[in-house]
C-alpha cells in the first residue's frame, strides 16, 4: 500500500495544501470526501475561527482531514490548543522549527508532517520526529524557499537523505506532473494552486478569475528580504518588484507590504492592490470547477500516463 495513503488512511496520495484565505472547511471536506486529504489552513484564522472551521469540517466529512499550522503564527499556543481540544488527528506544520512542537503533538496522538524547501531542513524535520515531509519546490505559490530549488531537483535529493515518506509540492496540477513527481521518488503530491481556484475554495471569485486568466510568466518570486513569496503580477507586485530593484531595505518592504495585504487580494478581491499568492502552474489552470472533479481528473490522467509509459516500455523492449 502507498505509504502516504496508509499513514493518513486515504484513498489517493493527493493532498490539498493548507493555503491562507483559500483553505476553509468547505474545500478541505470536499477534497477529503473525494478520497484525498483535505487541509484547513490555519494561517489566516484566529483561534476561534479555526475551531469553527474544524467543527464544520467534521460535520461535512467522515474522512480524515488535517490542519496546516505556520509555526511562526503569533498565537501559536492558542492554535495548538484548539487543534488538541478538537481532536484533530493530522497536522501539517510550516514556516518554523519543527523541533518546537512535533514531540508535543505526537504525544497527543497527532500525525505530524512538516513543509521544507531544502535538504538541511528535511534532515532537521526527520530528526524532530515528523511522520513525513512536504518537499516544496520553487514553482510553488505563496511562501517559498530562498534557495529557489525546483521540484524536479529537490525531490530526488531529499529522497536520498531521508527515510520517511516524501510528499512533492510545487508546480503540480495535473496527472502528468504527479507521475513525474513519483518518478523522482515522491510518495504523494501536495497540490495548492489547482485547489485554490476550486468552487469550494474560500478565495474571492475575482482572485480565482485572475488566476484562470494568468499566462506563462505572470508570477514572480518577490520579497526575499522578508519571506520569499510567489506573487501573481498586479500593481502591488509591480511596486514590490520596483522597490527591490531600487534597493529597498527590509523595513521599507515591510512598510510597503503593510497589514492584511493577502486578505485584501485573495479574500476580499482587490486584484490590483492586494497580494495575490499563486504558483507557476496557474498558467495551466483554465476553469473554476468542483474540488472532486479536480482530484478525479488528476488521478485519471495519472493512471492513463502510467499506461502510456508501460506501452512505451513494451515498444522499446521490442
Amino acid at each position: 500500500m502507498n505509504p502516504i495513503c496508509k499513514l493518513f488512511n486515504i484513498k489517493y496520495p493527493i493532498i490539498q495544501a493548507g493555503m491562507v484565505w483559500c483553505s476553509g472547511w468547505r474545500l478541505a471536506s470536499a477534497v477529503s470526501n473525494a478520497g484525498g486529504l483535505g487541509i484547513i489552513g490555519a494561517g489566516s484564522m484566529y483561534p476561534e475561527v479555526l475551531r469553527s472551521h474544524i467543527q464544520k469540517c467534521k460535520s461535512a466529512t467522515h474522512q480524515p482531514f488535517g490542519v496546516n499550522i505556520p509555526l511562526l503564527y503569533p498565537n501559536i499556543q492558542e492554535i495548538i490548543d484548539v487543534v488538541i481540544e478538537e481532536k484533530v488527528k493530522i497536522v501539517f506544520s510550516s514556516a518554523g522549527n519543527p523541533a518546537t512542537w512535533t514531540s508535543f503533538l505526537k504525544e497527543k496522538g497527532i500525525t505530524v508532517v512538516h513543509v521544507i524547501a531544502n535538504t538541511k531542513f528535511a534532515i532537521k524535520a526527520q530528526e524532530a520526529g515528523v511522520d513525513a515531509i512536504v518537499a516544496e519546490g520553487f514553482e510553488a505559490g505563496g511562501h517559498n524557499g530562498r534557495e529557489e530549488t525546483t521540484t524536479m531537483c529537490l525531490i530526488p535529493v531529499i529522497k536520498e537523505r531521508v527515510n520517511i515518506p516524501v510528499i512533492a509540492a510545487g508546480g503540480i496540477g495535473s496527472g502528468k506532473a504527479m507521475l513525474a513527481s513519483f518518478a523522482l521518488g515522491a510518495d504523494a503530491v501536495q497540490i495548492g494552486s489547482a485547489f485554490a481556484v476550486a468552487e469550494e475554495s474560500s478565495a474571492h471569485q475575482a482572485f480565482k478569475r485572475k488566476v484562470i486568466a494568468a499566462a506563462e510568466g505572470d508570477t514572480k518570486l518577490a520579497m526575499k528580504k522578508l519571506v520569499p513569496v510567489r506573487l501573481l503580477k498586479n500593481e502591488f507586485a509591480d511596486a514590490i518588484i520596483k522597490a527591490e530593484a531600487d534597493g529597498a531595505s527590509r523595513n521599507e518592504l515591510a512598510e510597503l507590504l503593510g497589514r492584511a495585504r493577502a486578505k485584501l487580494g485573495m479574500f476580499e478581491g482587490d486584484i490590483e492592490n492586494g497580494e495575490l499568492e499563486i504558483g507557476q502552474v496557474s498558467a495551466m489552470l483554465k476553469e473554476i470547477k468542483p474540488a472532486r472533479d479536480i482530484l478525479e481528473e488528476i488521478w485519471q490522467e495519472f493512471k492513463i500516463e502510467i499506461a502510456h509509459l508501460v506501452h512505451l516500455q513494451n515498444e522499446l523492449d521490442h
